[in-house]
This record gives C-alpha cells, sequence and structure tokens, in this order.
C-alpha cells in the first residue's frame, strides 16, 4: 500500500511504500523521466548524522529514498533489537521536512519470507574488530543492504563513515558483486564536545553522556601521539587506561588499521585510523578518526 502523508506544510507531502513492489513501481516511474536516485538506508530513530546523509542525496540526486527498517539479522542474541528506539511517525515528518521524496518502510515478513535462508558475507574487512566482537553482524549488514541495493538499483548509496568498518564491508560487496551503485561515504556528524551521533546515544545518563565524550578524546590523543613519533602500541595502551579512567568499564578494541584490508598495524607505513570500541554503562560506542 502506498500511502501519501500530508504534513503541516501544506506544500509537502511523502510518500510511504512498504513493499518492494510498490516501491519498483515508483522509481521505475522516476526511470522514465530520467530522474537520477540516491538511497539513504537506515534503521530509524533519526538524527543529524542521518539527515546529513539525506542531504548529500537530495544535493547529489533528482530523488531521495531513505529506509525504515530495524534489521533483525545484524543483531546477536544478547544485543538491544527488542528495545532499540523506534518513532516512525516522528521519523517520516523530519525527512518530509528534509525534503526526501519517498520512505520505504517494509515489514520483517517483507523483507525475509518464512523461508529465507540466503547469507552474504564478506572474509577479510569482515573478521577483525565487529566482526570479532559482534559475531554475525557483518553478514547481517551485508545481506540487508544487498537486498536494498537490488530493490532500489540506486545510482548512489549514501552511509555514514561513523560506521567505518561497516563503509568498507558495504563498498567490498558491491565491488564484488558487481552491483551498479556508487557507495558514498559521508563524515561523522558530532556533538560539540566531539561525541558522534547516534542513535544509542538515547541511552546514556546524564553523566555517562558527559564522559563519553572521553572514546573521541583519546582517538585523537593517539593519532597525535603517533603522528609525533610515538610507537602505536603504546599509545594505544596508555589511551586504553585513560578511557577506563574515565567512566567507561570495558574497551572491546582500540586499534589503528591501514584502509587496505583493516588489518591492525604496528608501524605507520600507510593511510591509516584509529578505531574504538568502548562500553559505558550499558551502552557500547564506536568511533574513529584518520591519522593525518
Amino acid at each position: 500500500m502506498c500511502i501519501v502523508i500530508a504534513t503541516s506544510r501544506m506544500s509537502s507531502k511523502i510518500e510511504i511504500v512498504s513493499t518492494v513492489e510498490e516501491l519498483r513501481r515508483k522509481i521505475s516511474s522516476w526511470r522514465k523521466k530520467g530522474f537520477s536516485v540516491g538511497l539513504v538506508p537506515t534503521m530509524g530513530a533519526l538524527h543529524d548524522g542521518h539527515f546529513s546523509l539525506v542531504k548529500k542525496s537530495i544535493n547529489t540526486t533528482d530523488k531521495t529514498i531513505t529506509t525504515l527498517f530495524v534489521n533483525p539479522k545484524q543483531f546477536g542474541a544478547n544485543e538491544d533489537l527488542t528495545i532499540y528506539p523506534r518513532d516512525e511517525v516522528g521519523d517520516v515528518a523530519a525527512l518530509d521536512a528534509k525534503g526526501v521524496h519517498l520512505v520505504f518502510a517494509p515489514s520483517l515478513k517483507e523483507m525475509y519470507s518464512a523461508d529465507f535462508v540466503t547469507e552474504i558475507s564478506v572474509p577479510g574487512i569482515g573478521d577483525t574488530m565487529e566482526g570479532v566482537f559482534r559475531p554475525g553482524f557483518f553478514t547481517g549488514v551485508a545481506t540487508v543492504v544487498a537486498k536494498l541495493l537490488i530493490q532500489t538499483l540506486p545510482d548512489r548509496a549514501f552511509f555514514g563513515e561513523k560506521d567505518l568498518q561497516q563503509l568498507y564491508v558495504i563498498k567490498r560487496m558491491v565491488t564484488d558483486l558487481n552491483i551498479p551503485v556508487e557507495i558514498v561515504g559521508c563524515p561523522t556528524i558530532r556533538e560539540s564536545d566531539g561525541l558522534a551521533l547516534s542513535s544509542r546515544n538515547i541511552y546514556l545518563s546524564a553523566s555517562e553522556r558527559t564522559n563519553a565524550a572521553s572514546l573521541y578524546k583519546v582517538l585523537n590523543e593517539i593519532s597525535h601521539g603517533i603522528l609525533n613519533g610515538d610507537h602505536i602500541n603504546e599509545s594505544v595502551a596508555e589511551a586504553k587506561s585513560k578511557l577506563l579512567n574515565s567512566g567507561f568499564f570495558k574497551v572491546d578494541y582500540l586499534t589503528v588499521c591501514g584502509t587496505k584490508n583493516f588489518m591492525e598495524l604496528n608501524f605507520l607505513k600507510e593511510p591509516a585510523y584509529v578505531l574504538g570500541a568502548a562500553w559505558i554503562g550499558e551502552t557500547r560506542l564506536i568511533d574513529n578518526i584518520k591519522i593525518c
């Protein structure tokens, strides 16, 4: 069913479709008119990070689609699928205000039939860091993103660099499977104290929110130290200690990786990033910065 939502702005309306058939019918009508198409895949609970992707799509393509689908295949058995923040009504209103042309909000059944068995994995890039601490995560991501790209066949799809490893997994998948879409990475959007925007930030208490900015701070300290000649392992060890003394109780990883295959580096010999994942309270935060 195709739904048209009229908002308080009388000249504005946004369409919501929930089936692949409706989605493809709408895109086909755009293609016949020569329009280019941009896709912004999301799990909802939208914030300014998502809206930066929307803006990039609107500025570089004729028509923008945003998806709202909480993908169960990228959640582990003990993760937050059941409580993951959801606000479809608010998300749709915000997307309308931003100028999005179409929202694809499929049901679980529409995305994964009862006999669905296919999975896409990306070994190598997908086996490190997040792949270690969240087994099956990248398989779930690659599978749902491949489906969304095939369902929409956009000219460009937009992803945030905050989830840097995810971005590279998706780029590798698209290259290997010859999916005809340009994957566009967009800069991380941050709060004034450096905390990267995330839908999960809503879980943070007031004190946790204050301390959460320490993750971005120690990533910068690692980068600056390495550029000033410090050994990578020593810089990382010192930063981990600082993080654990600033309110975080567990560090999954602090790592310096090259951009070719996301393997850990002991010496800076190629373009690299510092990536980190750590727990504060019940919330797991991830972030990264480029060493430059």
